[in-house]
């Protein structure tokens, strides 16, 4: 009997199969490492149909300018021949130089402009701002030969291959068909006068150029939506992964258990420190008690200052009873002040007449008793 051993067949990984979508803060930490999901198929074909476009709208200019250069040197071309090589001086040929480099600049300026816009946006839309440095750190691994092996021999080469495949053959077939439709033109080129040849020989390139931009965008946003789901892919995290960055980043619950119970040590000695303040402690009498302190000249309404349940409640009882503190047994009342105000806080204006009562009742006891 053939015995296969599945675990062959599972994905490597610490904590198991990658099957959790990456968080935030590996997103970022990828992106800061130069991670991101990006086509560079996309900037390519941007790039493309920005130059065809601009030769097509700036055809006029260019042609213009290229027809000034022209003039100007076949205008002064008898004079030169006619000097022979003494026209040809150093100062003549840096005058020249500067005037050829300057003319060409004006030409061709406007479609670099253009051109760098363009990829600029074609990255910015896709990853936004992020500058680093350190996808052009050297890293040894790269030169490793097995890992080298391993990604020629992938699907990632595989579609690779398969994308340069499809835009061969898509790219030869436009330029064929484009070609074989002006072939007749084409053939009358030797009629015609100079600039008129030079002129449709252009725009048939243009023309084909424009074409093969758009099948070219076509091919990039299918390698997009296939590089955003390959980078989606490979940062997925394993469950312990997730449950590793959590400690690290917010701590481990053992930890913020013990830094809360810190806390709540600290709250009860604060609050315990000016229990002595409060004027009257209202009880449950067993499980609740809220000590309340008010003074008419300072505050609009009274203010709870101390409270507890069970444990806390007795020792709160306990130590108004030290200080005096007259214990008033309400259990409504209790419950709602527990509820709903916090230590600190002054009670609402639903409860006024009730505490009101038992103030009043509390510094009738204390004349009586003085």
């Amino acid at each position: 009997m053939l015995r296969v051993q599945l675990q062959f067949f599972a994905k490597e990984g610490p904590g198991g199969e990658k099957t959790e979508p990456a968080t935030a803060k590996k997103l970022d930490d990828a992106r800061k490492e130069g991670q991101v999901a990006k086509s560079k198929e996309i900037g390519a074909g941007l790039g493309l149909a920005a130059l065809f476009y601009s030769l097509k709208f700036l055809s006029g200019y260019i042609g213009n300018g290229l027809i000034s250069i022209f003039r100007f040197t076949y205008t002064r071309m008898p004079d030169w021949a006619s000097e022979g090589a003494k026209s040809f001086t150093p100062q003549l040929n840096g005058y020249l130089l500067r005037l050829y480099l300057i003319e060409m600049l004006k030409i061709i300026l406007p479609i670099f402009l253009i051109g760098f816009v363009v990829a600029f946006l074609a990255d910015f839309l896709q990853v936004k701002w992020k500058f680093t440095m350190k996808p052009l750190q050297p890293k040894f691994e790269k030169m490793n030969p097995l890992k080298g092996l391993k990604r020629i021999i992938s699907k990632d080469s595989l579609f690779e291959l398969i994308k340069a495949i499809v835009k061969v053959v898509i790219i030869t077939i436009i330029v064929y068909n484009a070609i074989k439709g002006e072939l007749y033109q084409l053939f009358t080129l030797y009629d015609m006068p100079l600039f008129q040849a030079v002129k449709d020989v252009g725009m048939i390139a243009i023309d084909v150029g424009i074409r093969i931009s758009i099948i070219y965008l076509l091919i990039a946003a299918v390698d997009y939506v296939y590089q955003r789901h390959k980078f989606n892919e490979e940062m997925k995290m394993t469950k312990q992964e997730v449950k590793d960055e959590m400690k690290n980043t917010e701590g481990s619950p053992e930890i913020k258990g013990r830094q809360r119970q810190r806390m709540r040590e600290s709250s009860q000695r604060r609050m315990m420190q000016s229990l002595p303040q409060a004027d009257v402690v209202i009880t449950n009498p067993t499980h609740y008690a809220v000590a309340l302190r008010y003074d008419a000249d300072e505050m609009d309404a009274p203010v709870v200052i101390a409270k507890g349940v069970d444990y806390l409640a007795q020792k709160i009882k306990d130590t108004a009873r030290e200080n005096k503190i007259e214990v008033v047994e309400n259990k409504p009342l209790a419950r709602m002040l527990y509820a709903n105000v916090e230590i600190g806080a002054k009670i609402p204006s639903e409860l006024y007449q009730a505490v009101a009562e038992v103030l009043a009742y509390v510094y009738h006891k204390n004349n009586e008793n003085n």
